[in-house]
């Protein structure tokens, strides 16, 4: 009598079970025991080979139904076959490791076949103008770039027919080599990496499942964008191969100079020229603005601003609410505006009697005098 343990119990499944359950507890119970994670447990080693056998047979119809029927001593001496060593070990653990090596890793269980990468991402520049980044605005944009071929949907095969499995690798798009108790597993080289064969290519794409082509793409750029900025358009890049996802398409931000602001963040940095007067005796003065959206000429939009009695050049005065919208929709930056005092430099001759009078009035007392009590000279 064999003293073998029930293939079953080796992978812990009910008799009963069906393929799906025992290729998962295949997996499972491999990678739980295999030498490269119990580097010297020879005791891991022995459940490694045991599991492999066990699979090997409960994964065959046939020497399944021969095992359930006579056990281990219906698959001795020709019926059927037995466990033949190593070889067999590895033949097997070929697909488990092209999974783990393709995205899976040891903690999934799921999916047999590989399947293929998305497309390559796309980057391109848009150029806005101060107001178009600060309010937003929908643009079409246009693309020059490879896309899906229609004729073959992007799967390269000639239409009425369509790729097949890879038969070098059993549609993994990965060869797993051994040796010692080491995989090494690298692409197919047959199939370089797909897991499918194209027997008959499409004529319009010849096989690649993409065309160059030129496409609008509309993208739309949210309010209180920036320079430096990117925005990602989802399923706008490269077609994926084998009629997988398309990448995306990358949109980096550049924003025009605007003569009459410095853009800081969310807010807005413009001069206000007034004159001397109107510094020294208060005003209300008028200044640039980016007015608001949807205005027929935004070029000329201004915002009353009450500067006081006194005012000196370089005085900076916040508006807000009437910077830029923030990104994250909550209001409006300030307009900052500097104060420019604007000195005349032609006057006339009343002009500068005037000016002098007036310097006379203003400057102190003591100042007005010389030491010996003559009057201070005033250049023409």
């Amino acid at each position: 009598m064999s003293d073998k343990r029930d293939y079953y119990e080796v992978l812990g499944v009910e008799r009963g079970a069906a393929a799906d359950e025992i290729r998962k507890a295949y997996k499972r119970e491999a990678l739980k025991h295999h030498p490269d994670r119990n580097p010297g447990d020879a005791a891991a080693e022995t459940k490694f080979k045991a599991v492999n056998e066990a699979y090997q047979v409960l994964s065959d119809d046939e020497k399944r139904r021969i095992y359930d029927q006579f056990g281990h001593a219906g698959l001795e001496g020709g019926m059927g076959g037995g466990f033949d060593g190593a070889s067999d070990v590895f033949s097997h653990m070929q697909d488990l490791f092209a999974e783990m090596f393709s995205g899976g890793g040891f903690g999934g269980f799921g999916g047999g076949r590989r399947q293929p990468a998305r497309g390559g991402d796309l980057r391109m520049q848009a150029r806005l103008s101060l107001r178009e980044a600060a309010f937003g605005i929908k643009r079409e944009v246009t693309v020059n770039a490879p896309a899906r071929c229609d004729d073959c949907s992007g799967t390269g095969a000639k239409p009425g027919t369509k790729p097949e499995a890879c038969g070098h690798c059993r549609g993994s798009g990965h060869v797993s080599n051994a040796r010692g108790f080491v995989m090494f597993t690298t692409p197919c080289p047959k199939c370089h990496g797909q897991g499918v064969v194209i027997k008959h290519p499409c004529k319009t794409c010849d096989g690649r499942g993409a065309v160059e082509k030129s496409r609008k793409v509309v993208v739309a750029f949210p309010a209180g964008i920036d320079a430096g900025q990117r925005l990602r358009v989802p399923g706008q890049g490269l077609p994926g191969p084998m009629g997988a996802p398309a990448g995306d398409l990358y949109v980096e931000i550049d924003v025009e100079e605007d003569a009459r602001f410095e853009r800081d963040g969310a807010d807005l940095v413009t001069r206000v020229h007034v004159t001397f007067a109107d510094a020294a005796l208060g005003a209300e003065v008028r200044v640039p603005s980016l007015g608001e959206p949807g205005e027929e000429s935004p070029e000329d939009a201004t915002v009353a601003l009450k500067i006081p009695a006194g005012t000196q050049p370089g005085s900076v005065f916040n508006i807000k609410g009437q910077g830029v919208p923030r990104l994250d929709g909550r209001g409006r930056g300030s307009l900052v505006a500097v104060v420019q005092v604007d000195v005349p430099t032609k006057l006339s001759d009343r002009a500068k009697k005037i000016l002098r009078e007036l310097d006379s009035e203003l400057r102190p007392e003591e100042e007005s005098s010389s030491e010996d009590g003559t009057a201070r000279a005033s250049t023409a």
